[in-house]
């Protein structure tokens, strides 16, 4: 008897297949088609997931850009993104270079913005705020010094941030809409110069 986890990835499988058939026949009819997908496709969804999935398979792919949650974030943290690393933790293969990516960008002194990676189901692949900091912590950070911000389920109504140094994370749950920003901007202006 197969466990309500395999039948579930069978179906999904089975989904999969079919919704790709079904486009193929639209390509082939030269048909145009729309693929709503959710998250962070702006910011990360070309490289991994649905939308570059969908790249790989039919070359001819049109993206049409929304605001993210990423770019939200920053813009609430007054953080330019163009001084930061965007990097994700949200995705099911290994993170161990995201960490390092992520040591290495507070090390050089830029402003982060991250998208955790909520797993509940799976502690050990579960990588949230709280986790971030103890890692942090672990690996010699002084995280009483690190501002940072989370924010949670930006423009919805259940709306809600964090403001504070990365060592008040311990022990604090987000929802799994989290995106973190690592403050280490200094804002220039023209006026400035």
């Amino acid at each position: 008897m197969e466990s309500a986890s395999s039948t579930e990835r069978y179906e999904v499988a089975a989904q999969c297949r079919d919704t790709i058939r079904t486009i193929e026949t639209l390509r082939d009819r030269q048909q145009k088609m729309a693929s709503p997908r959710l998250g962070e496709r702006d910011v990360f969804g070309i490289k991994v997931g649905s939308s570059g999935g969908l790249i790989q398979i039919f070359q001819d792919v049109e993206i049409i850009p929304g605001i993210s949650s990423v770019q939200i974030a920053a813009s609430k943290a007054r953080v330019p993104l163009d001084k930061s690393k965007v990097i994700t933790m949200h995705i099911s293969t290994p993170i161990e270079e995201e960490k390092l990516e992520l040591q290495k960008a507070l090390i050089d002194g830029y402003s982060v913005v991250l998208v955790p990676r909520p797993w509940p189901n799976q502690p050990e692949k579960h990588f949230m705020p709280s986790e971030i900091a103890k890692y942090l912590k672990r690996n010699g950070f002084d995280t009483s010094k690190l501002k940072v911000h989370v924010y949670e389920a930006v423009t919805t109504e259940n709306e809600a941030s964090f403001e504070g140094t990365v060592d008040q994370l311990e022990e604090k749950e987000f929802s799994d809409l989290s995106v973190m920003v690592f403050n280490q901007s200094e804002l220039e202006s023209y006026v400035d110069f």
